[in-house]
């Protein structure tokens, strides 16, 4: 079963208009600058032009999110049987309102820009994104992954009901911490590689300030 069409992927390159705009920070700023391992657990960042997020296996390494993310809160749990999750962080109703490209709005983007406390962690199930477009393999040790589902772990706020998402496979739950300008869905995409200890910038507030690093 596919996961169906959603943020994930959508979009292809359309950040790239942004690649004059110089990355955020140098190599070595962040990460210890040191070489990404040849073997380990395999995750993916996903980019599609205005939002970056994070994929990674429901399980590995003796850690994941079962307590957090339960096949009922989809509109359909057959889904919670794909092996993956995508995980973004953003403003609530910016995430809500605008399930494609033809609903972003620029009051709603000014919106979300002023600042906002309804911040939603987005979730959604799929297939390993092989070769998919929008996506960038990373290689993580073991410790550097239970660092990283660590720190996305914390975003999370107490377990509260869910919000069905764009289709079948996806829903929003209430998350820690407040959007702006400065702190937005690509800044907390890099601040969870930078806790995993991955080299990074130390602001990354569009997709190519977190992409051009891996």
């Amino acid at each position: 079963m596919a996961a169906p069409n959603s943020w994930y992927g959508r979009g292809g390159r359309a950040g790239r208009a942004a690649v004059s705009l110089r990355r955020t920070g140098r190599r070595g700023d962040s990460g210890g600058g040191t070489a990404p391992p040849t073997q380990g657990i395999r995750i993916y960042v996903e980019d599609n032009g205005i939002h970056t997020g994070i994929v990674l296996p429901k399980h590995a390494a003796g850690i994941g999110f079962d307590d957090l993310v339960r096949a009922d809160d989809l509109a359909d749990p057959r889904y919670a049987g794909h092996g993956w999750l995508s995980i973004g962080w953003g403003e609530r109703n910016f995430y809500l309102g605008t399930p494609s490209w033809a609903d972003v709005k620029p009051a709603t983007i000014a919106a979300a820009a002023i600042g906002s406390d309804a911040v939603v962690l987005h979730v959604g199930y799929l297939p390993e994104p092989v070769g998919e477009p929008g996506v960038h393999p990373v290689m993580l040790t073991p410790d550097q992954y239970r660092r990283l589902v660590t720190a996305i772990r914390a975003s999370f706020a107490a377990r509260s009901d869910p919000v069905h998402g764009y289709g079948p496979s996806d829903a929003f739950y209430v998350a820690r911490g407040r959007y702006s300008a400065i702190e937005t869905c690509n800044a907390w995409t890099g601040r969870m590689l930078r806790a995993a200890g991955v080299p990074m910038g130390r602001w990354t507030p569009f997709p190519v300030t977190v992409t051009s690093w891996l």
